[in-house]
């Protein structure tokens, strides 16, 4: 199941609802099965304490990702996600803020299925992993970028 959530923001996650299946297939298509994905949209003060609590980094992110699957292949787990920094993501990417966010929301998927960004080569294997997605929501789940 795939659930979505705020915390100390105001945010209409349901703008989110069609992009369920979009997930779900990324997740079969990567071979794995999909357990329990959590979605937490919050703000970057949330997060920051998220940040400084848990992993030690005193910094703002867009994404923080808990991987709670105990068995391999088997997907499991609680993003995190910052609306402010998606928002402002877009303005520097020069996209609409929905398409940042659903390239945010497949990324914390794609790192809970073992891609990460650490280095150059994973950086852009992510990014092109990321693409292909966004490529096909916009072919088959909706029509409008």
């Amino acid at each position: 199941m795939i659930h979505f959530f705020t915390e100390e923001v105001d945010f209409n996650h349901s703008i989110l609802s069609p992009a369920i299946p979009w997930i779900e297939k990324a997740i079969l298509n990567e071979g794995y099965t999909l357990e329990n994905l959590n979605y937490i949209f919050c703000s970057d003060a949330y997060l920051l304490q998220i940040n400084i609590l848990y992993l030690q980094h005193d910094y703002f992110t867009d994404i923080i990702t808990f991987d709670n699957s105990e068995f391999s292949l088997s997907l499991d787990g609680d993003i995190f996600i910052s609306i402010e920094r998606v928002d402002d993501n877009s303005q520097s990417e020069q996209t609409t803020f929905f398409h940042e966010l659903l390239r945010v929301i497949i990324h914390g998927a794609l790192h809970l299925m073992g891609y990460d960004d650490k280095d150059t080569f994973s950086k852009s294997t992510m990014r092109k992993m990321e693409d292909k997605y966004l490529d096909l929501y916009f072919q088959d789940f909706h029509i409008d970028k």
